[in-house]
């Protein structure tokens, strides 16, 4: 059955999938993590915060991020942000941005609105008791959230961070379809050039579950950490 399968074109081709592609989806996963967290952040705080219209917004956001196909919002980001780029400067043509850029933009965008709910459910896990107590102190509403809550917050919640953050380096293969060479990317390219199809796709998906799995155990590990110090 896989006597005319030829796996040297594996060794061959691994050279440019971890030094180009692997390392480009690894750079997208960490820049997207930490933009999604921060903006995520944000999110959440407006969620949580006494301003109705303040929650009501950021609520839309999430429910409105949340309802749609991953792919949809890549290409839709892809061909929005130039316009968007040309309103702002007020540029006479949309303003050439790239597919790395539209892909950072949208990852960093539509994974905020699942680490804002990461980071309302840590932050709400919280005991009233501590900002009470922060506010008795004289600290500011800032001061709480930036030296009591948040930090706790993250402790709690960086399992789950984590996790989604596995999510996020799973999606980050759609690029593909703004011809990115990611590790995806670059698999299939191998593959079409060489006519590998199934041993270049069999391979992308022993790597992708391997660094999923050894990266899930690790969370679970951490997980038990946690439980400890509590």
């Amino acid at each position: 059955m896989f006597g005319n399968l030829d796996f040297d074109v594996i060794r061959r081709a691994l050279p440019y999938l971890f030094y180009e592609g692997m390392t480009f989806t690894l750079m997208l996963t960490a820049l997207a993590a930490l933009g999604g967290l921060i903006f995520g952040t944000a999110i959440a705080l407006m969620r949580l915060s006494g301003f109705k219209i303040l929650g009501r917004i950021a609520g839309i956001y999430v429910d409105f991020m949340r309802s749609l196909p991953l792919v949809l919002v890549i290409f839709w980001f892809y061909f929005l942000v130039p316009y968007i780029g040309q309103w702002l400067t007020g540029a006479s043509r949309p303003i050439s941005v790239g597919a790395f850029a539209s892909s950072l933009i949208t990852f960093i965008m539509f994974e905020a609105a699942y680490f804002s709910e990461i980071m309302r459910a840590g932050i709400q896990s919280i005991s009233r008791g501590q900002p009470a107590a922060a506010n008795a102190l004289g600290l500011t509403y800032a001061q709480t959230m930036r030296y009591v809550v948040l930090p706790q917050a993250f402790r709690n919640m960086l399992p789950v961070l984590i996790t989604q953050t596995i999510v996020l380096f799973q999606d980050t293969s759609l690029v593909y379809v703004l011809s990115i060479t990611d590790f995806l990317g670059a698999a299939s390219k191998v593959a079409q050039r060489d006519g590998r199809l199934v041993e270049m796709y069999l391979f992308a998906a022993v790597v992708y579950f391997t660094i999923s799995c050894v990266a899930s155990f690790g969370v679970r590990r951490l997980q038990a950490r946690i439980a400890i110090i509590r």
